[in-house]
């Protein structure tokens, strides 16, 4: 029986256990955190200790036969030591490029894949001056663990500029130029250890508070424009010598032209439609190419719509029976206690029939009252 380690012990983490458990493969857990409420009793083994731990080092590459990361925000270093003891999917490359907004942007400029305009920024100087060729609207971001809309700040004048720069507390950031766009989408890809890649249908996203909300699928948006996203994603997995589960986010500009605004090296919140509305999962996906199986067939089976249950919309004692009664509703909870306001406490992906996003749009109104 093969012997999956995964870094970060979160609800992608959970997901890929259960999977795991399902198609007969072992999985070590190493959360880097003194607690792991997600994986606690999901995984077969679970090593809650930091990453910087040489004890818990060796205890993970002991036991396991190859390794995957839940979350990218793990030390350099840690990957590329259990990259060399083990073998880990997503590449330590890959994930470095991903980790941070400069070399992110930098490898999407140098290989000809469209994103928007930039410049890295150290200084309020050179603030100032990429502002001044990039403005008038601009989005400042902090190079490193931004997500969820964290560490990043709309300008609309040289004004704002100063207030923009205390607020990332000088930290090496990124400016953007302001995409007006129509909506965004985002494309699951899978590149298997033979080179093969697969898509997953291209996913429309609207968000709430800066945080995932929706997820529709299929996407609403040209055929020309689904291509483009499905053909750019597959492109840009194929640049990295990318091996595992890879999520690229666009912004769809409104002639219909898609411009990748980041991308995250593992399973991603919009892909949790494919757990019931396609015939492999994006986690047995990602077990499938970790591991050297043959990739799973990403069709879709059903128009799905998932419904992120943050904590300001999610009380179990009186919503559950909403979730149940709500037609093709299908309820994944995460195994976390304390429901923070802009935790991800689980989903629901409503599916089957043409009306299910009248269905998802009903029952959040009901989940927020």
């Amino acid at each position: 029986m093969m012997t999956l380690g995964i870094l970060g012990g979160g609800q992608l983490a959970r997901m890929l256990c259960l999977d795991a458990r399902r198609m007969g493969v072992r999985t070590v857990v190493w959360s880097g955190t003194p607690t792991a409420e997600p994986t606690e009793g999901v995984a077969d083994i679970l090593i809650k200790r930091n990453f910087d731990d040489a004890e818990a080092h060796g205890e993970f590459c002991r036991q396991v036969d190859v390794a995957t990361v839940e979350f990218e925000n793990i030390p350099l270093e840690t990957l590329k030591s259990v990259e060399a003891a083990v073998g880990l999917y997503p590449s330590a490359e890959s994930i470095g490029i991903s980790q941070h907004r400069s070399r992110e942007k930098t490898f999407l400029k140098d290989h000809g894949i469209p994103c928007a305009p930039f410049a890295l920024v150290n200084s309020i100087a050179e603030l100032e001056a990429a502002y001044a060729e990039i403005g008038p609207t601009t989005v400042l971001k902090t190079a490193a663990f931004g997500y969820d809309g964290k560490g990043q700040v709309k300008i609309t004048s040289a004004e704002q500029l100063k207030t923009a720069w205390e607020s990332v507390q000088g930290e090496p950031s990124v400016l953007e130029g302001f995409v007006d766009f129509q909506c965004e989408v985002s494309v699951l890809v899978a590149r298997g250890f033979d080179g093969r890649c697969l898509a997953f249908p291209v996913a429309e996203n609207e968000h709430r508070n800066h945080i995932l909300d929706l997820t529709i699928v299929p996407a609403r948006v040209s055929a020309e424009t689904l291509a483009e996203a499905e053909a750019t994603a597959i492109r840009l997995a194929g640049e990295l010598d990318y091996r595992g589960l890879l999520a690229v986010e666009f912004f769809v500009e409104k002639s219909g032209r898609v411009v990748v605004n980041e991308m995250a090296p593992r399973p991603h919140n919009s892909g949790h439609y494919t757990m019931n509305g396609c015939v492999t999962s994006q986690f047995e996906q990602q077990l499938r190419s970790v591991c050297g199986l043959p990739l799973g067939s990403a069709e879709l089976l059903s128009d799905t719509v998932m419904v992120n249950l943050l904590g300001d919309m999610w009380n179990p004692d009186l919503q559950v029976d909403e979730i149940h009664a709500t037609e093709g509703a299908k309820l994944h909870l995460y195994g976390k206690s304390s429901p923070g306001e802009r935790r991800k406490l689980g989903h629901v992906n409503v599916v089957g029939g043409k009306d299910v996003e009248a269905r998802a749009r009903h029952l959040k109104g009901k989940l927020l009252s």
